[in-house]
C-alpha cells in the first residue's frame, strides 16, 4: 500500500471560529494507480492535497506513506520525502522565469545534492520523457502555456518519485492544450507512475481510473471510472 489514511481530520482556528475542513477521512491508494480527488471549492480537496503532500499536517488521525508512518518523522526526513517522494505539479507552474527548462527541471536535484553532471542528464531524460527536449534551453516566457506545463511535470518527474501529484494542471490552459496535458498524466501511468490529480472538472476527473469524490470534508463516493474499468480487464 503506497497511501493509507484513517481517520484524517484537520481543523483550522479563525479568531473563534473553528473551520472544519476534514472531518475523519479514510483513503488507501496502491502503487501505480490513477486517481482524480474531486469537489466542489471550500470541499476540501486542497487541504486533502497539502496532506497527502506532505505540506501540512493532519490534526488527527493517522497517514502512512510507503509503509511509514507521517507522524513519526522529522523536520528533514519530511523535507526528503517531498523532494524525493513526491513530485509536485500546480496550476501556475511556479517556474523560474529567468531560468531555462533544463535549470527549472534541475531544481529538485540540486536540493538533493547530485553533481551537476549526473543532474543534467537526468532533467535532460526528464524533458525527452515529457516532449521537451528541443526546449530545454529556453525560458518561460519563450514558452507556451501547456510547454511550460510540461517543464513542470519534467521537474516533478525528475527525481523519479512514488507519487506525481497535480493539482488543477490544467486550470491556466485553453482546451486543446489542456487535452494534451492529460493524454501525458495518462502516458505517464502507463510508464508506472501513481499519478493523483486534483480537480473539480468532472470530464477531466473522468480520464483518471478512480474518482474520490470530496463534500464538506469527506469522501462522499469512491469509485472506478469506466477508463479503471477497462484497465482492470486488461481492455
Amino acid at each position: 500500500m503506497l497511501i493509507r489514511m484513517e481517520r484524517i481530520t484537520k481543523n483550522y482556528e479563525l479568531g473563534e471560529e473553528v473551520v472544519h475542513a476534514l472531518r475523519g477521512i479514510d483513503l488507501s491508494i496502491e502503487r501505480n494507480e490513477y486517481v482524480a480527488i474531486m469537489g466542489p471549492s471550500g470541499s476540501g480537496k486542497s487541504t486533502l492535497m497539502n496532506i497527502v503532500g506532505c505540506l501540512d499536517t493532519p490534526s488527527d488521525g493517522f497517514y502512512e506513506l510507503n509503509g511509514r508512518a507521517v507522524s513519526e518523522m522529522t523536520d528533514n526526513e519530511l523535507a526528503a520525502i517531498r523532494n524525493r517522494e513526491i513530485g509536485f505539479v500546480f496550476q501556475n507552474f511556479n517556474l523560474l522565469p529567468r531560468s531555462d527548462s533544463l535549470h527549472n527541471t534541475e531544481l529538485p536535484l540540486i536540493y538533493a545534492g547530485v553533481s551537476k553532471s549526473e543532474r543534467r542528464k537526468k532533467a535532460i531524460a526528464a524533458l525527452e520523457a515529457v516532449g521537451l527536449k528541443d526546449r530545454m534551453h529556453h525560458r518561460p516566457n519563450e514558452l507556451s502555456g501547456g510547454q511550460r506545463q510540461r517543464v513542470a511535470f519534467a521537474r516533478a518527474l525528475v527525481n523519479k518519485p512514488s507519487i506525481l501529484l497535480a493539482d488543477e494542471p490544467t486550470g491556466n490552459l485553453d482546451s486543446k492544450t489542456g487535452e494534451e496535458i492529460i493524454a501525458l498524466l495518462e502516458e505517464l501511468h502507463r510508464n508506472g507512475n501513481t499519478v493523483i490529480l486534483i480537480t473539480h472538472e468532472k470530464y477531466i476527473a473522468d480520464q483518471a481510473h478512480r474518482i474520490v469524490h470530496i463534500l464538506d470534508g469527506m469522501i462522499a463516493t469512491d469509485k472506478m471510472t469506466d477508463n479503471g474499468i477497462k484497465h482492470k480487464n486488461g481492455i
